[in-house]
């Protein structure tokens, strides 16, 4: 069968490996879509350190399931599911606590272990979810971003009416944005690149603001008269605005910072003391799938409008380069098989 296949940093290729045999507490899944995340961008780059090489890449996959055992879920054959990309070990510390997205042993598809840009997958029976029929194959896997959309919206307990500043207006920050919409709160969405900035305006952000442009302290201190922002979640991981968090949140805010740095930041740790800020670590996402489904389902967050562009899986490692070298170019670029 084929596979989107990374030897190396910048070296990725459709390669013909064979098929997976499942296991009993595993499902053999037909992949039908595919997502293309910055996640594997990062792995094409060679700047993401936790990938090893070479790794089948992806982890925003979806597909119909063809064979599966008993299992809790109800999972059936034949059924269109959704995988939950973020395998955990059930006995640490964190697992036990039912955070299963920060165990202390975590594999993520892609990442750690090889991942499901091939045409056939067996993964555990549990770590699937079934996907309501009205929502399109291409449109599936970006249920996966959503989830971590939503568990920075969870991690800070966004309420209705607050201000939530959104850096970065990538992917996961557009899809944050909509999803604060749909929570009744008014995002600001944050990012140097204009494009971006209109699209999201375009989509339902009344409030956007370009750095670069105009001093973005005193546009968010005028949006929300003067407290500054409730929440911000930072999914750029840019260190410069990781920093900027602490001057955009209120006093008594929370942050979230979900976006992965590549170095550590340095942070005046006398503002988190004077404004007690909460400061919430944001990894992935845990348990939030059921709820991106049903607001992808409802149409309450439009995920079609984030993806970009549609391809085959032969034309992933092209578009993989493509998103590598004009990111401003694109939000989403999904494929189908």
């Amino acid at each position: 069968m084929k596979s989107v296949y990374l030897e190396k940093p910048n070296v990725l290729r459709i390669e013909e490996i064979k098929e997976p045999i499942r296991k009993e507490s595993e499902a053999l899944i037909k992949i039908k879509s595919v997502g293309i995340c910055g996640s594997d961008v990062g792995a094409f780059r060679g700047s993401n350190p936790l990938v090893s090489y070479p790794r089948i890449i992806g982890h925003e996959l979806a597909g119909e399931v063809l064979e599966i055992g008993e299992n809790k879920r109800g999972i059936k054959v034949g059924d269109k599911v959704i995988i939950d990309p973020y395998i955990y070990c059930g006995k640490c510390y964190p697992c036990s606590i039912g955070r299963t997205n920060c165990c202390e042993d975590l594999k993520v598809l892609g990442v750690h272990i090889d991942g499901g840009m091939v045409e056939m997958f067996t993964h555990p029976s549990e770590m699937l979810y079934k996907v309501p029929d009205n929502i399109p194959w291409e449109q599936i896997p970006a249920a996966e971003p959503l989830t971590i959309a939503l568990h920075a919206i969870h991690r800070t307990h966004v309420k209705a009416g607050e201000h939530v500043v959104i850096n970065g207006a990538g992917a996961i920050g557009v899809l944050s944005a909509l999803s604060v919409i749909a929570y009744d709160a008014i995002p600001i969405l944050v990012d140097i690149i204009d494009e971006r900035l209109q699209f999201a305006k375009g989509l339902g952000v009344k409030y956007i603001i370009n750095p670069n442009n105009e001093d973005s302290i005193k546009a968010i201190k005028k949006i929300t008269n003067g407290r500054m922002a409730e929440v911000v979640i930072e999914a750029s991981g840019a260190n410069s605005a990781i920093r900027n968090t602490i001057d955009y949140v209120s006093y008594g805010g929370r942050i979230a910072l979900t976006g992965w740095p590549k170095k550590e930041t340095s942070i005046p740790t006398d503002m988190l003391t004077k404004k007690e800020i909460d400061f919430e670590g944001s990894r992935n996402s845990a348990n939030e799938f059921e709820e991106a489904l049903r607001l992808m389902s409802k149409g309450t967050v439009d995920v079609k409008s984030v993806i970009s562009k549609v391809v085959t899986l032969d034309q992933v490692p092209e578009a993989v380069k493509e998103l590598s070298e004009h990111p401003e170019r694109y939000l989403k670029i999904n494929a189908i098989l």
